[in-house]
């Protein structure tokens, strides 16, 4: 038998099964061997809101999609190239995202009467058996009993044996595609050093699957996916909420502050919280408080005392934290709020993506509470962003929002990360102790309308603090009619002055001036950069540019904004960036909105542009 290898310039996999199939595991696994070989990828976990969905049901498929390649990756990829399916059901979620000529991988164990009936196929009728998968090329394999069989030897029950056939499909894969067993097994090593029963039955699936792969005769052919050319410099495999993670701890650490983190677990933002826990070491502290409430104020609390302070939330979390959002902006104390965004409202849908919560921190406070506002736009960026914030806050004397969502949040991709030597400071000044017997005029202004941060027990700095408007300058209660105005515009025009210390808007792709300009903000920039270097192929004259400052806006954008004759922007909400462009820069703007709790395909974006776009140019 000869064997085939077939180079491949890009690779669409989705590992999908029952959320206690473990495909998170396997289809990170596979992401951070992927990482290593040099391609380049994007990643979309997807999984039900339930902690245990009903085994065997549509509802209670999870499943992880990767798209690498040996070419620049924007997005996680429209369609499969190869669906691997546990079950009945992962198999009818994800079949209309499938061409014929594709491969489907399925586990005929789970493709019983139970499976099929579970998953609503008419009685008698199995997918794998009938002629409905005709076209596809239908790899079969009984992984629950080759698991089993594996490990025949192994003292653990069935049940845990079990648990270990997604590592025989992980084997099969690393097969499939040539690559290394080395870095997963090196994980068993790391995470099952305490349980070796359990790291042993692991290393034997994922050999047995491997093995597997170059025993069946059926096998002829193995793909190769070369390196991506990326830009020199050492990279690593990253997923949204951990680079946000650190790029706070390094914003601490240039600032020269301790990093307070206060938090209510709510998804998708609760691995912020475990992940800043990990690192006491680092000086972070993490407060896991009763509510959200309880979290975001002890987190001003911390300001107050001299720490970068942050809370992290979700959309329904940020609405129980308005009153206190407001209460630190009346203090003019530097805090982080990040969101990570998911579908509402209310409750919505924790596990799914939506670009939610945009009006809501524009505008979702009592009274005239301007918050600057910036925006991460992938996984990597989620460091810079999180900097970025964090660099506003304390250089401004203000809460700033940070915000993310669930796709980008969970999703990866490789980070060229920077050397901490080529990281600015960020200068941070604290009011020196006085003994002159002059009063403290603690809200006394400098040229960007700043106040200076004065801490407690500061000697000669003794000064009032609390929710009441201020009067200027002293900071004492005052309900004068004229001051309470000037405070209102001078805590809105310190906002407005921002743009003065923000870089001003580039495109990310395109001319400076054509038929029209795709402006995104969030988890959009991937899907819209890959349609706009389509649409200049195809001759249109077409740009992208993607904001992170979305208060105060970059002060270039409205001239930019002049130089095409159409604005398109694309929103994975009901069209809430539109309604803010069209008000500030009085521009008529063409929206394209998905409220799906999933990410705009390139395939749908892509077609809605060319009927807007008519001719080429």
């Amino acid at each position: 038998m000869t064997m085939i290898t077939e180079i491949q310039q890009e690779v669409t996999i989705k590992f999908a099964g029952d959320s206690g199939d473990g495909m998170q595991l396997t289809g990170t696994l596979f992401t951070e061997d992927t990482a290593m070989s040099g391609s380049d990828l994007a990643t979309f976990p997807d999984f039900p809101a339930e902690i245990r969905a009903p085994q065997g049901t549509l509802a209670g498929v999870s499943g992880f999609q990767l798209h690498f390649g040996s070419r620049e990756i924007l997005t996680p990829g429209d369609d499969f190239d190869v669906l691997v399916a546990m079950n009945a059901a992962a198999l009818k979620a994800n079949l209309h995202l499938m061409a014929p000529g594709c491969t489907i991988i399925a586990n005929t164990d789970g493709f019983d009467k139970k499976n099929l009936r579970l998953a609503k196929y008419e009685d008698g009728q199995n997918p794998l058996e009938n002629d409905s998968l005709a076209g596809f090329e239908l790899i079969q394999m009984p992984v629950t009993k080759l698991t089993r069989e594996a490990l025949a030897h192994s003292d653990l029950s069935t049940k845990d044996k079990d648990l270990c056939k997604n590592m025989f499909v992980l084997g099969f894969l690393y097969w499939r595609y040539n690559r290394s067993l080395d870095a997963t097994l090196d994980f068993f090593k790391q995470k099952f050093g305490r349980k070796p029963a359990m790291m042993e039955a692991n290393i034997m699936a994922l050999r047995a699957g491997y093995h597997y792969g170059d025993t069946v005769e059926a096998f002829t052919t193995r793909y190769e996916v070369k390196a991506a050319p990326l830009e020199k410099g050492t990279y690593r495999n990253i997923m949204g909420n951990e680079a946000l993670v650190i790029g706070l701890i390094t914003a601490a650490n240039k600032a020269g502050l301790p990093l307070f983190y206060g938090s209510y677990p709510i998804t998708p933002a609760s691995d912020i919280l475990h992940s800043l826990a990990q690192h006491k070491h680092f000086g972070v502290r993490t407060f896991q408080a009763e509510d959200e409430i309880a979290a975001i104020c002890a987190a001003i609390g911390a300001s107050y005392g001299g720490n970068l302070a942050v809370t992290g939330t979700s959309g329904p979390g940020l609405a129980l934290k308005t009153e206190a959002m407001g209460l630190a902006l009346m203090l003019e104390l530097p805090l982080v709020i990040c969101d990570i965004q998911r579908g509402g409202p209310s409750t919505g849908l924790p596990t799914k993506t939506e670009q939610s919560d945009l009006l809501q921190a524009l505008y979702g406070r009592n009274g005239e509470s301007p918050l600057p506002v910036i925006a991460a736009y992938s996984p990597a960026d989620c460091f810079e962003a999180a900097f970025e914030a964090c660099r506003i806050a304390l250089q401004h004397m203000t809460p700033v929002i940070l915000l993310s969502d669930g796709y980008i949040a969970n999703g990866a991709e490789p980070w060229k990360f920077p050397k901490a030597a080529d990281i600015a400071p960020i200068e941070v000044h604290f009011h020196k102790a006085r003994d002159n017997g002059e009063p403290f005029l603690p809200y006394e202004r400098d040229e960007r309308y700043v106040r200076e941060w004065a801490l407690p027990g500061t000697k000669g700095l003794a000064h009032r603090i609390g929710g009441l408007e201020k009067e200027a300058g002293t900071g004492n209660v005052s309900y004068d009619p004229a001051n309470h105005e000037y405070m209102v515009k001078i805590r809105q025009a310190k906002v407005d002055k921002i743009a003065d210390f923000i870089p001003e808007q580039e495109l990310s792709i395109g001319p400076k001036q054509g038929q029209a300009l795709f402006l995104g903000w969030g988890s959009t920039y991937g899907v819209i950069k890959s349609v706009v270097k389509d649409l200049l192929q195809e001759g249109y004259t077409v740009a992208h540019a993607h904001l992170r400052h979305i208060r105060p806006f970059p002060r270039n954008l409205g001239e930019l904004l002049q130089q095409y004759d159409k604005i398109i922007i694309p929103e994975i909400n009901n069209g809430q960036l539109c309604k803010v462009i069209r008000e500030q820069f009085l521009r008529e703007v063409i929206p394209y909105n998905k409220i799906q709790g999933i990410p705009i395909t390139k395939a749908e974006l892509k077609g809605f542009a060319r009927q807007v776009l008519g001719h080429r140019a």
